[in-house]
């Protein structure tokens, strides 16, 4: 049968048998390995999530707050992010403790043992062995609350600690009255400032113990950037303490209002409405099967997908936006945390099965996000874009929901903030428009943000299509095959290009920074708005199937970056990372659908497991999950945007989904599709989505160098030889403005022996390509130089010559214009061909403090006229902390007081060493990255 099956809702109901699905939710899978999830108390989409922090360093495998590596626990605290590759949140950390106060994490920390934890969907307990203090914790959706017995008499502490985990901006603790604090949180990390009221409440009062507060101590009201406090009481051994955390992202007034969700002090009482809110979004699907840890990976999957996105309004609507004020809700719920990157390819589609309502709330915030801030979402945190990741995918979840007829929100509204995102100039999106593609000399990432903005505006044209913008069709149909001019026929991989023409060398392994976490096995197969054309680029059903064969039986082995997040390897293929999610599908579209069977079961049963490390990789907010709640099911999202899904076959003998409506689907492997109102089409015909006239390619121009020293040869190719080409040069310096330039037919390859910039563009009939530029230079010298060091492959900028070819990197280091030396110092020699007189000296050097690229301590001058005897010229430092964050480029310029006679200059750069303490890399090695080095 065919691949692509649309669900039409059956009309008749049944009530659906109680089943305690929540008994089968494990938190604690994901929380070992690299799945970074957390095993706290939250309801699904709850604004708290309320967690054991195990994890206070910052560290890539501490994102949640929580490893199951580790054996000691800081605090609690009340927001988390489930699953994502940074770290943040953390917010509003309270830590039960007995006797003297200390406000040192490691004194205050408590180790504890996986033996005493429990951990259930809405519920979290644990024993703190340092005091014996057992920890209960459940929550509603904007409260937690915690129940503390104390098993031993004595002076019970509760220590609130503001600077836990990221960084604190500003702070104030108020103390009403004995038993209620207010407390605002302002704090930097990844969400750049994010603001978290809280209303903190204890069931009996407590006495201040101490106070830390480095601006203001006075009249029960405390501020500053170092802000803690300690909450005291005498207790006898059985005593608890109850404490009820209500967040608010607005207001001390919406943190009161919002803590009327819970009124009373019973915690069972509150557990039970937890279990009861849990057991009402799993019972959505209900499946059959005799196996039971497939059960508990089943409704644990569907758990982390109904983790996030969180509420981000009062209970009255009122929400803090985009532009950092408040505003009101009308008619919908605010929502935060949209990890778009990873969501849209199953999580999104997921919620349009069985979430429409909570679909256009989501799209209703996104609306929203543009009007407050400019732009649709991107990865948003808090009511802040943190830009991570790339696309603008929030349009491939509006277009999937205009697609399957979800209302709720404003489509003519919608699409202008799509295509308002689109046109924008940023993020290599000036380049794309321009020339239909985006080289390394333009953006980093070049590939996979060519293939991703592809795919968006293939979106934004269906929504045109709904919309009956046929301009608009046109245009974004267009530019949704983008994809075209990135492919490279003679090797059948998406590759990248800089200056013109094909980055060489090349290797499909390897990950580096022209891509988006992956390699271009891993990009090569994302064109899911055009199947049918990348099948005919690679030729054909039958090439395209031995392609797929070669990535899946190829060595798991990557090369290039170290990348954390590649994992679940499959030959090329990563399940751990969301690129690859749709790959193993498009067997179906060349009439292989046991081909898919067997890859999506192998994963399903290989890749998730019911045990702390029973994911793969980053969950990434619900995305590994929701592959796995879709793929369990026999269904996939390939193409979200098309109201169809890609079938396979289930893993249970039945599953039945509730809509919101009332209507039911049950799904099994028997069933015959036209009773489930699925509609079939036979397997040899393929899903073909564009249907606007197909773009010319552009051509490709190839040269041996960027810069050149007399003469350089320059080529011009088609992808087809069919095409006819035409291109123009131009010199620079000179002047036309009384010289007609004309686009002449290419005939062979031309040399060129001045600063020039080439354009070009391929004609096929009446139609043509875009046209595209290269830019080549003649070098202002004829210098070499030979380099004595050993630079990092990844950071080449052309090689030796790359560092005397006048042409300066920029702070964006990852579009490969510098060169980067790693555990290692800098030296090199420059030869200038003849004795000459020597004045200045110059050399250019980058500090990007996250990634590891710190400026040298000093640089070194010494001259020679011999190349064996070198004399100091002088030595230079810097005064550039290597704890600003903000990327610099610092020149190392010595002026002599007189000029001197050489031929021969040498450069060292000595290497920063170890990274500190301070440095989320702390141990590792630090890289110089070195550009320019200029003589006069």
């Amino acid at each position: 049968m065919k691949s692509l099956f649309t669900l039409v809702l059956s009309g008749w109901v049944l009530l659906l048998p109680a089943q305690n699905l929540s008994q089968y939710v494990n938190p604690m899978i994901g929380t070992d390995g690299h799945g970074h999830t957390f095993p706290g108390a939250t309801l699904p989409y709850g604004m708290v999530q309320l967690s054991p922090d195990t994890r206070i360093d910052g560290s890539w495998d501490g994102c949640s707050g929580y490893h199951y590596s580790d054996s000691v626990i800081y605090g609690f605290s009340h927001t988390h992010l489930n699953g994502t590759g940074c770290s943040d949140y953390g917010d509003i950390m309270l830590m039960p403790t007995m006797g003297d106060v200390s406000f040192d994490p490691k004194v205050y920390g408590s180790p504890f043992s996986h033996t005493t934890e429990k951990a259930s969907a809405g519920y979290y307990e644990v024993r703190l062995e340092k005091h014996q203090i057992l920890a209960r914790f459940t929550a509603s959706t904007r409260v937690g609350f915690h129940e503390y017995t104390f098993t031993k008499a004595g002076l019970a502490n509760l220590i609130l600690d503001l600077n836990h985990r990221d960084k604190l901006l500003y702070g104030e603790i108020r103390v009403v009255n004995n038993r209620t604090l207010e407390v605002l949180r302002r704090s930097e990390a990844w969400a750049k400032d994010q603001w978290v009221f809280a209303r903190i409440e204890f069931d009996t009062p407590m006495n201040i113990a101490r106070v830390e507060a480095n601006r203001s101590q006075q009249n029960d009201f405390y501020t500053g950037t170092e802000l803690k406090i300690a909450l005291q009481k005498s207790v006898n051994a059985g005593d608890k303490i109850k404490v009820k955390v209500t967040l608010s992202p607005t207001s001390y007034e919406g943190a009161r209002l919002n803590s009327s969700e819970i009124t009373g002090w019973d915690f069972n009482q509150v557990q039970k409405n937890a279990e009861k809110a849990w057991e009402a979004e799993l019972s959505k699907i209900q499946i059959s099967t005799a196996n039971s840890d497939q059960k508990t990976v089943f409704y644990t999957a569907l758990y982390h997908t109904m983790m996030q996105p969180n509420i981000a309004q009062d209970l009255d609507g009122s929400y803090r936006g985009r532009d950092n004020r408040i505003h009101k809700a009308e008619g919908f719920t605010y929502y935060s945390v949209f990890s778009l990157w990873d969501t849209f390819r199953a999580a999104h589609p997921l919620y349009t099965l069985i979430d429409k309502k909570r679909t256009a709330d989501y799209i209703n915030t996104f609306i929203k996000q543009y009007e407050q801030g400019g732009r649709l979402p991107v990865w948003e945190l808090a009511s802040n874009e943190t830009d991570c990741m790339i696309g603008y995918h929030a349009v491939s979840v509006i277009a999937d929901a205009m697609a399957k007829g979800i209302q709720g929100f404003d489509y003519q509204k919608a699409f202008e903030a799509s295509k308002h995102s689109a046109m924008l100039d940023h993020l290599g999106l000036e380049a794309y428009k321009k020339q239909g593609f985006i080289a390394m000399d333009d953006e980093h990432e070049s590939v996979s943000k060519t293939l991703e903005y592809a795919y968006d505006d293939w979106c934004i044209a269906q929504m045109a299509k709904i919309l009956g913008k046929s301009d608009d069709y046109q245009y974004f149909m267009k530019r949704a095959q983008a994809w075209k001019n990135v492919f490279d026929p003679n090797t059948g991989f998406m590759r990248p290009k800089k200056n013109g023409g094909w980055d060489k060398p090349f290797d499909p392994r390897e990950i580096n920074n022209n891509f988006t976490e992956g390699n271009s096995w891993q990009y090569s197969f994302f064109v899911p708005q055009d199947i049918t054309g990348m099948i005919e680029a690679y030729g054909g059903n039958s090439k395209f199937e031995a392609k797929l064969d070669e990535m899946f039986n190829s060595e798991s082995k990557t090369t290039g970056r170290e990348q954390v997040d590649v994992t679940g390897l499959i030959g090329q293929y990563a399940h751990g990372n969301e690129p690859s999610h749709h790959m193993a599908y498009l067997y179906n579209f060349i009439g292989k659908p046991e081909k898919t069977k067997e890859k999506v079961h192998y994963i399903l049963n290989t890749f998730y497991k019911n045990s702390p490390d029973g994911l793969i990789g980053n969950e990434d907010c619900g995305q590994m999950s929701a592959w796995y709640v879709l793929s369990a099911l026999g269904m996939y999202a390939v193409t979200p945007g098309i109201p169809e899904w890609t079938q396979t076959q289930p893993l249970f003998s039945s599953a039945t989904i509730q809509m919101e409506d009332g209507s039911r689907v049950t799904l099994t492997p028997e069933t015959p599709k036209s009773r489930l109102g699925i509609t079939t089409v036979p397997t040899n015909t393929q899903a073909n989505f564009v249907t606007a006239p197909k773009i010319v390619p552009v051509p490709v121009i190839e040269a041996a160098h960027k810069a050149f020293k007399d003469q350089m040869q320059v080529t011009i190719t088609a992808q087809h030889p069919s095409h006819k080409i035409f291109y123009l040069v131009t010199v620079k310096g000179v002047d036309y403005s009384r010289v007609k330039r004309t686009f002449v037919p290419y005939v062979a390859p031309f040399t060129i022996d001045a600063t020039s910039t080439v354009s070009a563009y391929v004609m096929e009939g009446t139609q043509t390509s875009q046209t595209i530029f290269a830019s080549f230079f003649k070098k202002p010298n004829t210098y070499s130089i030979a380099i004595n060091s050993t630079y990092n492959p990844q950071y080449h900028a052309g090689g030796p010559e790359g560092l005397l070819d006048g042409i300066h990197g920029t702070t964006n280091w990852r579009k490969g214009d510098w060169q980067g030396y790693q555990a290692q110092d800098f030296e090199a020699v420059v030869d200038l061909k003849e004795t000459k007189s020597i004045s200045t000296c110059k050399t250019f050097c980058l500090q990007d403090t996250r990634s590891w690229i710190v400026m040298p301590t000093q640089v070194a001058y010494y001259s020679s006229l011999d190349g064996v005897n070198f004399t100091l010229l002088g030595t230079l430092t810097h005064t550039v902390d290597p704890q600003d964050y903000e990327n610099s480029i610092h020149d190392f310029a010595l002026q002599l007081p007189k000029p001197i006679q050489a031929r021969y200059l040498k450069v060292k750069a000595i290497n920063f060493g170890k990274l500190p303490e301070w440095h989320i890399g702390a141990g590792g090695d630090a890289f110089i990255f070195v550009d320019e080095i200029e003589i006069n």
